[in-house]
């Protein structure tokens, strides 16, 4: 038995996804006091409104209509973990654990864990969505990775002062 997806699906968890991203960085930008650590955040929490408009277009794009067959049950519960337990969970964007980042370093780790899987999501969303799309989601997918080595290179800065 396969699972069956609509593109609409595939995009409204992305849609998902972003805007919890977008309060995920909010509450890091608002929490730390290093203005460099602010200003990647703050640049993160505009990409991700661009990544939700993107998507939000996308989905006037395909139609309703539209559907992807995953290879099965597995692959079904492969993203829904990503969704449920990796990327930006609801755990990960409360303001309570904002603020309980110890450190902006661990405020990073956090953004750059979310980044990975968010980055892992997006491959695998390609995967089933219409082939027409591949170019957008290859677009998120980019910028994705630039949040990473953005994330990754505020974490090296951080740690050498």
């Amino acid at each position: 038995m396969s699972i069956i997806f609509s593109g609409n699906e595939l995009l409204n968890i992305a849609i998902s996804i972003e805007r919890r991203g977008m309060t995920f960085y909010d509450i890091m930008a608002k929490s730390t006091d290093n203005e460099v650590a602010r200003a990647v955040f703050e640049a993160l929490v505009n990409m991700e409104r661009e990544h939700i408009t993107i998507f939000e277009n996308m989905m006037d794009e395909i139609g309703p209509s539209q559907t992807a067959e995953s290879t099965g049950p597995e692959y079904s519960g492969y993203l829904q973990a990503l969704i449920d337990d990796s990327v930006f969970t609801d755990d990960m964007i409360t303001s309570e654990m904002a603020t309980q980042a110890d450190s902006d370093i661990k405020a990073l780790e956090l953004a750059i864990s979310a980044e990975k899987d968010s980055i892992l999501f997006y491959y695998e969303m390609k995967e089933l969505m219409p082939k027409q799309v591949y170019p957008v989601i290859e677009r998120i997918i980019l910028e994705e990775k630039s949040h990473l080595h953005q994330l990754t290179e505020v974490k090296k800065r951080l740690q050498t002062t």
